[in-house]
């Protein structure tokens, strides 16, 4: 079995622990998010009556209830959120906004062949129209439609850059751009880097606590009501009125309809509590960078940068050039938890600092302002799954999987579309008619997860050589290689 560049060149321990030394468990972007953007909204208390409830104040709610008064500008719409709004994943992404809808071209093909050229298409309209709302509504979200570059950091990954470049010329797609060792290291200076790919068009990159703010702000103005720290308990659905009640310990809201964006949090519904599970990420962010060391680096295109790797890195630089460093440990906890102290996992950090000095060596002294982490809600096909329940009455998504801040909008579309009975390309879509395989019971979960993470982690260190459970997982449409 081999080393990884990782393990090859890893930075001293006191380059770590001096990058570390200070920095703040809190999530960055909240942090930065200017006081005007931080209303303190009520509680639910009493009962209201809408038209529409949204139970989950993140980017699949909120965009469902800007969505739904665009609709229907007279429609009372109610937002119902356990904690404050985006305070969960929607606050503390990478900021990667991302065309596809499919997890990456490669898992969209693989399961739904015949509609991946209608799936691009429309994760590229949707990521357009994202890119349009600041201008559209007057927000301000920082975007930045930069792309993204995949940057091969072993010999055995320049072949499949190779693969990846002729695959696209060969279906038309434009901006897919191969980068040479000496290309890619102009682009951005990593001794790491032996080739690279860059997506010019179908990625961009925004402020991910500025999205959700704006998000609300936007459907505020428009009449939504919003009400922070009111976690909904029960979902009923009587059979005599034809309505929906989300009932907190405060109040309820009665509603004709009802949309469930609760994200990697337990389902309201039982047929969706097997469906998803939650995987932590971890993240670090360095103190802003000086114009030396900037230079030192490149990175002149501002992209958006993600490996090959199977525990693959995404980085990316703010606006007042930090760097923005996270992924490689994705870490499952038995029974499907979702616990604060699951956020705090030092050598996660540490694992992550050293990976950082390995990429940017020149960057020795860095320091870290910020270190954080979360939940991802992952399903078995990589990407959303959508549906309705209770004779039409809710609709829900979930499954997005890291790359949801992109298609959270597109899911919203999506539900709306459902609840409407609306025929269309989107609610057509295989991806949206079926549901994907739900994960086993535990302990099967636990099981099958940490020895695929384990099998992932054996093929990273032997040249990308998949084993047979990862080759039976990729038989079985189950397979994840990114």
């Amino acid at each position: 079995m081999g080393t990884t560049v990782f393990e090859r060149r890893r930075p001293s321990d006191s380059v770590v622990e001096h990058a570390l030394d200070g920095a703040r468990h809190a999530v960055f972007w909240r942090d930065d998010l200017p006081e005007g953007l931080k209303p303190d909204r009520p509680r639910l208390t009493g009962t209201r009556v809408a038209d529409l409830v949204v139970v989950g104040g993140g980017y699949t709610g909120l965009w469902t209830a800007l969505l739904a008064k665009e609709r229907h500008p007279d429609a009372h719409v109610v937002v119902v959120e356990a904690k404050r709004v985006g305070w969960a994943a929607s606050g503390r992404n990478g900021g990667f906004c991302e065309a596809s809808l499919t997890h990456g071209y490669d898992n969209g093909v693989s399961r739904w062949p015949r509609e991946m050229p209608l799936l691009e298409r429309l994760g590229l309209e949707n990521l357009d129209a994202i890119e349009a709302a600041e201008t559209r509504y007057g927000m301000d979200f920082q975007f930045e439609r930069t792309g993204q570059l995949a940057p091969a950091v072993e010999p055995h990954q320049v072949e499949w850059l190779h693969e990846w470049a002729a695959e696209a010329a060969s279906r038309g797609e434009e901006g897919v751009v191969f980068l040479d060792e000496a290309e890619v290291r102009a682009a951005v200076d990593s001794p790491t880097y032996l080739a690279g790919i860059w997506e010019q068009r179908t990625n961009g990159l925004l402020h991910p606590a500025r999205l959700a703010a704006e998000l609300a702000r936007v459907a505020e103005e428009r009449g939504v009501e919003i009400f922070e720290r009111s976690p909904v308990r029960r979902l009923e659905t009587p059979g005599s009125t034809g309505a929906v009640e989300v009932i907190t310990d405060g109040g309820r809201v009665d509603a004709a309809r009802a949309v469930l964006a609760t994200n990697v949090f337990p389902s309201l519904l039982k047929r969706n509590r097997l469906m998803t599970v939650p995987v932590y990420d971890y993240v670090l962010m360095t103190e802003p960078l000086t114009a030396e060391q900037r230079a030192s680096i490149g990175w002149r295109d501002r992209q958006g940068i993600g490996d090959l790797a199977n525990q693959f890195h995404y980085y990316r630089l703010t606006q007042d050039d930090r760097i923005l460093f996270g992924g490689y440990d994705a870490i499952y906890h038995y029974g499907r938890r979702v616990r604060e102290s699951y956020e705090r996992r030092p050598e996660s950090w540490r694992r992550l600092a050293s990976h950082f000095f390995t990429t940017f060596p020149q960057l020795e002294g860095v320091r870290f302002s910020h270190q954080w982490a979360g939940a991802i809600d992952t399903s078995t096909q990589f990407t959303a799954f959508f549906g309705t329940a209770r004779d039409h009455r809710v609709a829900y998504a979930a499954g997005f999987t890291g790359l949801g801040v992109g298609s959270t909008r597109f899911a919203a579309e999506v539900m709306l579309d459902l609840l409407e009975r609306r025929e269309n390309q989107r609610t057509s879509l295989e991806m949206v008619r079926k549901r994907p395989l739900p994960f086993p019971p535990e302990p099967a979960a636990a099981i099958g997860i940490n020895a695929t993470r384990w099998s992932l982690d054996r093929a990273d260190h032997n040249a990308g050589k998949r084993n047979l459970l990862l080759k039976t997982l990729d038989a079985l449409g189950l397979g994840f290689d990114s």
